[in-house]
């Protein structure tokens, strides 16, 4: 389930996400950089908590992103075919938000950098796994998710979306 949503293990995939875009009843489209349209995201609304659903072009379901809010701290989960895989933890500690991914499978991920600026990289034990920045495109209000060789780029997306919806005002 590694490479699940990613076509090529040998080469960068880089993808184009509009930040603040969402609204929970919203769908957008996540571009590769190409702007060729390479997921959806389908926002849900659910009586208990906020969901997002993350789709191939072809609407099959990559991920599911829910909003959990009986906790102590923010809270999102990330499942697949109705199995948890990862959960973001926001850091009850500091000034700047910090998060950590539990992944179910593998070594645990980490978020490294400014996630409201869109400045930030997701690492795995020191090494980076994505960088997140709006550096490589012009247009207004538009970030870039670099996801390494390898990995799961529909993991890396839904990571991505759920530190958007984590961080709205």
């Amino acid at each position: 389930m590694r490479n699940r949503g990613n076509d090529d293990d040998n080469d960068v995939r880089r993808f184009q996400m509009r930040e603040k875009l969402f609204a929970i009843g919203d769908d957008y489209w996540i571009e590769d950089d190409q702007g060729n349209r390479a997921f959806r995201v389908n926002g849900k609304a659910l009586r208990a908590r906020s969901t997002f659903k993350l789709e191939d072009p072809s609407g099959q379901e990559v991920a599911s992103i829910q909003e959990r809010k009986l906790s102590v701290r923010d809270k999102v989960a990330i499942e697949r075919d109705g199995r948890s895989v990862a959960t973001i933890h926001k850091a009850l500690v500091g000034i700047r938000d910090r998060f950590a991914i539990d992944l179910e499978d593998g070594a645990d991920l980490k978020v490294k950098g400014n996630v409201v600026d869109h400045e930030y990289e997701i690492e795995r034990d020191g090494d980076r796994v994505a960088q997140i920045s709006k550096a490589w495109f012009r247009v207004r209000d538009t970030y870039g998710v670099e996801v390494e060789p390898g990995e799961d780029v529909g993991l890396v997306l839904a990571v991505t979306v759920a530190l958007e919806s984590m961080t709205e005002d």
